[in-house]
């Protein structure tokens, strides 16, 4: 069956609704749940491996607790900060391709009006339902470039205002992450929180590595063993060194 659409009926997506989808696409994810674990699973390994490295270091729960207190915040400070430098960095080199666009637009609109035409000739569109497409989309320049942008470059555009949410989220997720190997030295013995802190750390991260390929894409069970290995691995590489620089007892 062909599917013939009128150029009426393009013309019925206004300018609006165009901008809308290249600027806004309602089926594009959402960065909290990346920023959620890339806070919290660094927060989490860097302290466990920390905490049970000074813990086998010295069997003191109150030097475990200040120095994991310290990484905890200074982690979070640090993860924050990157986050927000890198979002600002992605900004700068979107308004720097886009500005690159608009120059290409207004000096070669012909070369450009066929990188669109052979964009949407890729997606499966011809003849003269993709000359529709083409005349409607290079109407307007801000359409045009922000459809170059977002097929061409895989770029979508961010603002100040993203970057501190997403230092914020990437904060407090590493904050939570950290407290986590961390807890069991508030309430048991350093013998008995060695053992619960690794462990309730890599059913954590299980959980976390099923559960973000449930959301996105991968293997459930690969996923989450994925994760638990990296907090088992850097949780035996802290405590070996904790081992080999043990304090002496007094």
């Amino acid at each position: 069956m062909t599917i013939e659409i009128s150029k009426h009926h393009l013309e019925d997506h206004d300018h609006d609704q165009l901008h809308y989808h290249v600027h806004r696409d309602p089926h594009k994810p959402s960065p909290t749940l990346a920023n959620v674990i890339l806070g919290g699973q660094d927060g989490l390994v860097n302290v466990l491996g920390i905490v049970l490295g000074v813990a086998a270091a010295t069997y003191d729960a109150q030097i475990v607790m200040v120095a994991g207190l310290a990484a905890t915040f200074a982690e979070s400070v640090s993860m924050a900060a990157v986050a927000y430098t890198t979002a600002l960095a992605e900004t700068a080199h979107y308004e720097s391709e886009r500005e690159r666009e608009y120059r290409h637009v207004h000096l070669v609109p012909a070369v450009e009006r066929e990188e669109i035409r052979e964009i949407y000739r890729q997606k499966g569109f011809e003849g003269e339902l993709l000359d529709q497409i083409v005349d409607k989309i290079t109407a307007d320049k801000d359409v045009w470039v922000g459809v170059m942008m977002a097929e061409e470059h895989q770029l979508t555009p961010t603002t100040r205002a993203d970057a501190l949410r997403s230092a914020f989220i990437v904060g407090v997720a590493a904050i939570v992450g950290s407290l986590i190997p961390l807890a069991p030295f508030a309430f048991f013995s350093v013998s008995i929180s060695l053992w619960l802190s690794l462990l309730v750390s890599a059913i954590v991260l299980y959980i976390v590595g099923v559960y973000k390929a449930r959301t996105t894409v991968g293997h459930p069970v690969k996923s989450g063993l994925e994760m638990a290995v990296i907090g088992i691995v850097s949780a035996l590489i802290g405590y070996l060194v904790g081992i080999l620089l043990k304090v002496p007892a007094s």
